[in-house]
């Protein structure tokens, strides 16, 4: 019946007999190591608990002869291919007073501080789309005006030399008028259909190589596994575009851009938990982006080229937002990765 109760607990449960070997592991365990709980029965402690396994043994041994539970904190697990940062809790279980059992709680830190960092990147970027949007509507309306005083009076004039400046103000309110559209950003709720996500990578990964640099290559990795999603295509497009655009402008006239796709399992973005989210990564090689700017990338009008407008990653992280989706950045000098992940819905 126990066993019932932490199938569906979240934290990961592991329960080991008294020559400290896995008898049980419930489903977060088994997500937390990466492995199947048929695999992983009869392991010793040893084996689970590799960068810290002397300390863990030498502890529970001394602490199961005293009847006495264990906590520690901020412990380093080995993974196939990462570590993870875990606070334990450790029971030792007696049955007619003789050591029995020893129970083991494990609770991934990592993960709480991701779903911290990612609920403030959401709640910043929603205060900044708000803020920008009702910037941008006051200074339309003017603008407007602007325009339409200068129509009229291009109309009057009759010297070529006067209606020049009134084309000159005509065009710049256009222009303006063009840079408050793109600040206000995706105005369309997302159509979405079911599609390949490669499809959409190809498309993007065609419109850029004719544009870059024939020195600058742009390789792919993709998952074929992946399946369909629902998605607006052209948001996609657009969204993608504007990520893999910055870095091509990033890397200047040489240099490698990887397009990778991965399937990521039981994943939790702003609080929500899916069970099967695409991550694409579009890494380059670039000179890194400078540090003072790496909390504000995805606020408007932030950006480090001087000819930029900083509103590319701004638009793509409220097309991706509307997929119930994130995007993340990590970045030094010679690597940066810009990872998008949008959900697959069954």
């Amino acid at each position: 019946m126990y066993k019932k109760i932490l199938d569906h607990i979240n934290e990961a449960i592991l329960l080991f007999d008294r020559d400290l070997r896995l008898t049980y592991i419930n489903p977060a365990g088994e997500i937390l190591f990466a492995d199947s709980a048929k695999h992983l029965h009869n392991t010793p402690i040893q084996k689970l608990f590799k960068t810290t396994q002397t300390l863990i043994f030498d502890d529970l041994t001394q602490r199961i002869k005293n009847n006495e539970p264990l906590v520690d904190r901020e412990l380093i697990l080995d993974r196939i291919n990462q570590s993870v940062t875990v606070n334990l809790s450790a029971t030792p279980l007696q049955e007619n007073g003789v050591f029995n059992e020893i129970l083991i709680e494990l609770q991934q830190v990592d993960r709480h501080l991701r779903i911290t960092k990612e609920e403030q990147l959401l709640a910043q970027q929603n205060t900044s789309r708000m803020l920008v949007r009702g910037l941008a509507h006051e200074i339309k309306n003017p603008l407007g005006g602007l325009r339409g005083a200068a129509q009229l009076l291009d109309l009057e004039l009759q010297d070529p030399e006067l209606k020049e400046y009134t084309k000159i103000i005509i065009a710049e309110s256009d222009r303006l008028q063009d840079l408050m559209d793109k600040m206000l950003g995706p105005n369309k709720p997302a159509h979405k259909n079911s599609l390949n996500i490669h499809e959409v990578l190809e498309r993007v990964r065609q419109l850029v190589t004719v544009e870059a640099n024939s020195n600058i290559s742009l390789t792919t990795d993709y998952d074929p596994s992946i399946p369909e999603l629902m998605a607006d295509k052209n948001q996609l497009i657009q969204a993608l575009l504007n990520i893999v655009r910055n870095a091509v402008q990033a890397i200047h006239d040489a240099g490698e851009i990887i397009i990778k796709t991965r399937i990521k399992r039981h994943m939790t973005i702003g609080r929500k938990h899916h069970k099967l989210t695409v991550q694409i990564d579009i890494i380059d090689n670039g000179p890194g982006i400078a540090p003072e700017l790496m909390e504000r990338i995805f606020y408007p009008m932030i950006t480090g080229r001087p000819e930029g407008t900083g509103l590319g990653l701004s638009i793509a992280q409220s097309l991706i937002n509307q997929h119930d989706g994130l995007i993340e950045c990590e970045s030094e000098p010679g690597h940066t990765v810009f990872s998008i992940y949008l959900p697959i819905n069954e």
